[in-house]
């Protein structure tokens, strides 16, 4: 059977892809090199709520929805200096559900999701698999940094590569983590964000809810630093009260400028695009958005290059915007940030803009 589109890779970026184009009426398939169930990140992940309407899907809820605008602490390196963003419009994600949710929807949709299928290569216009050749009018590649890289796009410079790691733990003394919360000022449920404690664009999130403690960590590696798995067991051994891993993961994510978006037939997004907001290292909603827009290039007939074409228009000056301010922002240590933020140049404003992956209004 020939397919319409064949997308490379079944995680949020391309499965909603798939829920796409099928229901515009597409004959789709998804390939994974994992099993179905294993594909996309296993972790929670800050995703804003407007990017949920961009990209025409229902907001998260139920056991999908970890938290939501809860108050958020922008603290420079470990000292008494912080930003207090009191609310906000992210929303915390839990990634396992979010793409479940979106391959059920591209199978009600008619598309056909395969797992564990490894992808070789493209050759004569013919996907190679392990499965055997795929045939499509059109390809994707939502693959991620380390898939197939179909689109020969090169691989970053070391220091655009941010080693991110997430986890959900237990708490195993509820006594020491209610004293952690009372040294830093903070309640149950609010986000503290330790920058710059490894390099300036480094940090390490830390929110108590319950009986667990969600943390997010990422360094930038090539300058000598930790990662953020290191970074994030480094803390794990300092704060005696976090108990066991409950789930989460690690990977590396791809900073700077968008990459190769159409080449021909193929169009790639999500990571294997480069599609990330490098003011924080966040790919989920611009992957989602890409899908959306990638489906209607094709089922109008306009192809890959023209759904580049609108993404670059739509989203270009905010991403290169904020991957200058992640080239700057990364040569700063602790006090460079405490002075910008007692001068004013990081406040609650422009720190909930970034969150939100919008342009801060300047006073």
């Amino acid at each position: 059977m020939r397919f319409d589109l064949a997308v490379v890779g079944a995680g949020t970026a391309g499965a909603a892809l798939a829920l796409h184009a099928a229901r515009a009426g597409l004959r789709v398939v998804a390939l994974d090199r994992h099993p179905l169930e294993e594909a996309g990140a296993r972790w929670v992940n800050g995703v804003a709520r407007w990017m949920f309407r961009e990209a025409g899907l229902a907001q998260p809820e139920g056991e999908e929805l970890a938290g939501a605008g809860a108050p958020f602490h922008l603290v420079a390196g470990r000292g008494p200096t912080r930003v207090v963003v009191p609310e906000h419009d992210v929303l915390d994600v839990d990634m396992r559900y979010l793409v479940t949710r979106l391959q059920r929807g591209a199978l009600d949709a008619g598309a056909e999701l395969r797992g564990g299928v490894h992808v070789h290569g493209l050759e004569d216009g013919v996907l190679r698999t392990s499965a055997g050749p795929v045939e499509a009018t059109w390809l994707a590649d939502a693959s991620g940094l380390a898939g197939a890289r179909l689109a020969g796009s090169r691989t970053p410079p070391p220091g655009d590569v941010c080693a991110a790691a997430q986890e959900v733990r237990a708490i195993r003394d509820p006594a020491g983590a209610r004293a952690f919360l009372e040294r830093e000022g903070v309640g149950e449920g609010t986000t503290l964000c330790y920058s710059a404690v490894a390099g300036g664009y480094s940090i390490v999130n830390v929110r108590v809810e319950g009986d667990r403690v969600s943390l997010l960590t990422g360094s930038l590696p090539a300058y000598g630093h930790p990662s953020g798995a290191r970074l994030l067991h480094a803390f794990v051994d300092e704060q005696r009260w976090i108990g066991p891993r409950l789930f989460g993961g690690s990977r590396s994510i791809p900073l700077g400028v968008v990459g190769r978006l159409a080449r021909g037939r193929l169009a790639t997004l999500g990571d294997a695009g480069r599609q990330v907001f490098s003011a924080h290292g966040s790919g989920v909603g611009l992957g989602l958005v890409a899908a959306r827009m990638l489906a209607e290039a094709l089922a109008s007939g306009r192809g890959p290059r023209a759904y580049a074409r609108d993404f670059l228009r739509a989203w270009g000056p905010l991403l290169v915007v904020y991957d200058a301010f992640r080239r700057l922002s990364q040569r700063l240590g602790p006090r460079q940030v405490a002075w910008m933020m007692r001068a004013g140049l990081i406040d609650a404003r422009s720190a909930r803009a970034a969150l939100e992956m919008r342009l801060p209004s300047l006073r």
